[in-house]
């Protein structure tokens, strides 16, 4: 028998949940007992509020990553842009600092299990870690956010990477369960089910197989390149002086504020011979700065980190004495504002 658990989470969009626990339950009709679909949660049993107005769902039972079958995670529904806790990142990050992230690590370590997204589920797994290196999709407006977890951002409708299969856009929920029951029980039990549901799934899956075309252009984001660059520092500004970098050396306390939480970051930066170097520690985790460059008075650089989720984050602050300002940025993600001082 097919499993199919669908999770859900508090402010998860109901139509990346619903589209295909219809589908999977119409195939359950024809299926004669080879298919069952069950709501489950990270937690358990329990009433689970949508993002659309809070509507309440019963979720009837705990995922279980072990269980055999597809496990489908759907993205979140609340506002795009701002900051607040109702917000598409906060909901997501809520999310992913749950048991939720764990769980999926270890479905996606069995070879009998499927790990199927719809719209910003993929952002769940990415921002847990989970998605580096591998080619997926999600809402048109969380691509750039895709890429800055080091995922490969695929603009399709449906991408297929074995045993991870995501869905674009909101109403990829449909077309994500019929590709799954074309492939797991076969194209007449698809068939079937457009026919019952008047629908026809759209656009091509992608998958990484087959003869490349020879026009093809890369994934779209560059973050997931990024590497260091030793060369000097540049500058824009004709009274551009060395003095201006050395505004920046020194131990330096700093606080992210981002959606999901304060963060604190010890930053440690030098310069010498028309360069710049530059660590920031979180915890016992530190990273060096990629790509730092002085943008007038402003330095710049990117950062690889990894809690409270995994993302590629592009920093611009300044400097007034011994006071650190700036933000922090990755893709469409409210800016994190950033302040701090500094302490040798």
């Amino acid at each position: 028998m097919l499993h199919v658990q669908i999770v859900l989470f508090d402010g998860f969009d109901l139509l990346d949940a619903l589209a295909p626990y219809e589908v999977f339950c119409a195939a359950a009709l024809y299926a004669e007992d080879a298919l069952n679909v069950e709501l489950v949660t990270a937690e358990g049993p329990r009433s689970v509020p949508s993002g659309i107005n809070g509507l309440m769902i019963e979720a009837s039972g705990t995922l279980d990553p072990n269980r055999s079958g597809i496990i489908v995670v759907p993205g979140a529904s609340g506002n795009v842009e701002g900051d607040g806790p109702d917000t598409v990142p906060a909901i997501l990050g809520r999310a992913v600092n749950t048991d939720l992230t764990e769980m999926i690590r270890q479905a996606l370590g069995s070879k009998d299990s499927v790990i199927a997204t719809v719209c910003g589920g993929s952002l769940v797994l990415a921002m847990g870690g989970l998605l580096e290196g591998r080619p997926a999709v999600t809402n048109h407006l969380g691509m750039d956010v895709l890429a800055a977890t080091g995922a490969v951002p695929i603009s399709a409708r449906v991408v297929d990477d074995g045993n991870l299969v995501t869905g674009g856009g909101v109403t990829s929920g449909l077309d994500v369960a019929l590709y799954l029951l074309e492939r797991e029980l076969g194209p007449r039990m698809a068939h079937a089910v457009e026919q019952l549901f008047e629908f026809e799934r759209r656009g091509t899956v992608w998958k990484e197989s087959g003869k490349a075309p020879r026009s093809a252009s890369k994934p779209i984001g560059d973050e997931t390149g990024l590497k260091e660059d030793r060369t000097p520092i540049p500058s824009d500004k004709p009274d551009f002086h060395a003095e201006q970098t050395s505004a920046f050396d020194g131990e330096w306390d700093t606080t992210l504020a981002t959606p999901v939480g304060k963060l604190q970051v010890k930053l440690s930066i030098s310069t010498s011979e028309g360069r710049i170097r530059g660590t920031a520690t979180q915890g016992e985790e530190t990273v060096e700065f990629l790509n730092p460059v002085f943008r007038g008075s402003h330095l710049a650089w990117s950062l690889q980190i990894t809690k409270p989720m995994r993302l590629n984050l592009r920093f611009e602050v300044f400097v007034d004495g011994d006071q650190m300002s700036g933000i922090a940025k990755a893709g469409i993600l409210p800016a994190s504002k950033l302040s701090g001082r500094r302490v040798t």
